[in-house]
């Protein structure tokens, strides 16, 4: 069993910030990528940052400039530093992991936070 558990999130005004951070555990072999994702209302789950094992990172180019994914490969730790946050960035952000249990071999698999909401007030 794998459990994301995601912090972070809360209610925070136009231009300010917010660090979430996901701690992946359980009976995990190896973790391969991790990310974060937002879905906006009425919006399609869209990538907003990820990282690979080796720190190579990626982002959507709403928070290029503004956002810093990182993670501490000792800890299963991913986290989100979110800077000049504007009202578009309001969403739920869940955490991703692609990653190896101890007991499969060869197998990764996409597991998911439960998300935590994220608000920009205007």
């Amino acid at each position: 069993q794998v459990r994301l558990e995601e912090s972070g999130g809360g209610l925070v005004q136009d231009g300010g910030s917010l660090r979430l951070s996901c701690a992946a555990s359980g009976s995990i072999a190896t973790i391969n990528h991790m990310g974060w994702y937002r879905q906006a209302p009425g919006k399609l789950r869209e990538l907003v940052a990820s990282i690979t094992t080796a720190g190579s990172t990626n982002y959507a180019d709403s928070v290029k400039g503004r956002f810093t994914i990182a993670r501490d490969n000792a800890k299963n730790t991913v986290y989100l530093q979110m800077n000049s946050l504007k009202p578009g960035d309001t969403a739920v952000y869940y955490c991703n992991a692609n990653l190896r249990l101890a007991y499969e071999l060869d197998v990764y698999r996409n597991y998911w936070g439960q998300g935590t909401q994220v608000t920009v007030s205007s």
